[in-house]
């Protein structure tokens, strides 16, 4: 998975790039104990939501509900460029 990798070195390492160096072991150790935790909760919370995703109704919801975010995200890309073509 290559957004390991942006994820730890670049965004991580340029965030803790910017602290002092004697702040940068407490950054360390609290994006180690958020991402434990993060990882710890997916696993609990997908054991928790098993049931309800087996049924193909969630998958449904979940599938609108992520067809309407990507139509948000295309129209707020878009309505800019629309408005300005308007405009002249």
């Amino acid at each position: 998975n290559p957004h390991v990798y942006l994820d730890t070195v670049v965004m991580l390492g340029g965030i803790g790039g910017q602290y002092p160096a004697d702040e940068r072991l407490g950054f360390a150790l609290g994006a180690m104990s958020a991402s434990f935790v993060w990882f710890f909760a997916i696993a609990l919370g997908a054991a928790w939501l098993a049931p309800y995703v087996a049924r193909p109704i969630t998958w449904k919801i979940i599938d609108g509900v992520t067809c309407g975010v990507m139509w948000l995200v295309a129209y707020s890309l878009l309505a800019p460029e629309i408005r300005a073509l308007i405009a002249n």
